[in-house]
């Protein structure tokens, strides 16, 4: 992977992540960075899904695609959220 192939990686987790926390009710505790991981986590394994499903090659953006990586973040910053316990 190259070094672009990296920074696409970094900015299309945050935007995945993100998306997945505006997604879910309330407010998660967790950090900037770790929704970022979160991110770039679902964007491959939804990718994987979509790829799998036969939805990954189709003509012109990707729609189902990105709903399938938002839904993964979600399950994972909700996940994410639960083990990280509350803070005060």
């Amino acid at each position: 992977m190259t070094i672009s192939g990296i920074i696409t990686a970094v900015i299309i987790g945050a935007i995945i992540g993100a998306l997945a926390r505006l997604v879910l009710p309330g407010r998660q505790n967790i950090s900037i960075l770790l929704t970022v991981v979160v991110g770039i986590i679902a964007a491959i394994i939804g990718t994987l899904i979509a790829q799998a499903v036969g939805v990954a090659t189709t003509p012109g953006f990707d729609w189902i695609e990105l709903i399938l990586q938002v839904a993964v973040a979600a399950v994972g910053v909700t996940i994410a959220g639960s083990l990280s316990g509350r803070r005060r």
